[in-house]
């Protein structure tokens, strides 16, 4: 049977019951994915003609019309079909690992923000934005975003303390430097760009300024000129934490522009006050042309791509990654490159 493959107007042959993923991987056609098990969402594509595939899943499978989207590594070629992949020149390629590491620091960042960094056992790479599932015991693992780059030596994150989270009750009581963890991942399609020179758009909530942090360290590597502005929205001054290290980044990144912003409206010099979608309102009358990165408490999330869009932001490149603190995974309708995670 026939696959034929936009925007590259490539035609392979598959077998009826392949995966879509391994199809594509077989024919080198270049396509990011990251897990292979359809937690991550990096290798989402979209069916653009015919009722061609069936998308797998425990509770069987369901066939799947032309304009919807799937995850091509759960998906099974059923008939001649036409699959549009996205963003050919911005691949990537991270093949999940599961890794040893040890705990070398555990650091106060704000009065419920701890910064845990692990020395790892082997090289973990990702891509900046990405997050990994992290276990601390068999019975505390949860999702964290990585707040640095790459380095082959330790990876950094930021957690915030949930009161009577069981997960984080035990980061904040019982962790301590020198015990092992497991890191899995990574996952998430919320990642820098980087061959991309748009000007770029930061929104970071609370510690949703992590993975925020790792792309504009990632877009520091790169030493862009482009215009970088991050708007960092926390409750009070008590919670606002890492401006030294975005202080740090302008001098490599002449382009960045910080603003922090104080939900609690009181004044507090040099940050501003209010809502942080309301900053970023009153700033820009229009962002067309610009690429977008929003990280933090799903409210925010969805109310910043909101207003993104409606400043002209092209949808697809919106990358969202909006953090639920709760159990259980949402199924509600997403933006192309959000990813909706959980914390507690």
């Amino acid at each position: 049977m026939k696959v034929s493959v936009l925007p590259l107007e490539r035609d392979i042959e598959a077998t009826s019951g392949a995966n879509l993923l391994d199809a594509l991987r077989a024919h080198a056609i270049p396509i990011s994915y990251s897990c292979m098990a359809g937690r991550c969402g990096t290798c989402r594509c979209t069916v653009v003609a015919g009722s061609a595939v069936t998308l797998g899943t425990e509770a069987g499978g369901s066939r799947v019309t032309g304009g919807q989207s799937v995850l091509a590594c759960c998906t099974t070629l059923i008939e001649d079909c036409v699959i549009e992949i996205p963003e050919v020149d911005e691949i990537v390629v991270h093949p999940p690992k599961i890794l040893k590491a040890t705990v070398i620091d555990i650091e106060d960042l704000t009065h419920d923000i701890k910064r845990v960094r692990l020395a790892l056992s082997k090289p973990f790479n990702f891509s900046p934005g990405q997050y990994a599932n992290v276990q601390f015991t068999p019975e505390h693992v949860r999702p964290y975003s990585m707040a640095g780059t790459a380095n082959g030596q330790e990876v950094e994150f930021h957690i915030r303390l949930v009161p009577n989270g069981r997960v984080t009750s035990f980061v904040a009581a019982d962790l301590k430097p020198g015990d092992a963890v497991r890191i899995s991942g990574p996952l998430g399609t919320a990642y820098l760009r980087r061959k991309s020179d748009d000007p770029v758009l930061c929104i970071a909530g609370g510690t949703g300024l992590a993975p925020i942090l790792s792309i504009v360290r990632g877009m520091a590597e790169s030493q862009t000129s482009r215009p970088i502005h991050l708007y960092f929205g926390v409750r009070s001054k008590a919670d606002v934490y890492g401006t030294h290290w975005l202080d740090a980044l302008r001098e490599c990144l002449p382009g960045l522009r910080v603003h922090v912003v104080l939900a609690s409206g009181e004044q507090r010099v040099p940050y501003r006050t209010g809502m942080v979608t309301d900053a970023v309102d009153g700033d820009w009358d229009t962002l067309d042309g610009w690429r977008a990165y929003v990280a933090g408490a799903p409210a925010m999330v969805d109310a910043s791509s909101a207003l993104l869009r409606r400043k002209g932001v092209d949808p697809g490149r919106i990358y969202a990654d909006a953090f639920h603190a709760s159990e259980s995974r949402s199924s509600s309708s997403q933006l192309p490159h959000q990813r909706r995670r959980h914390h507690e």
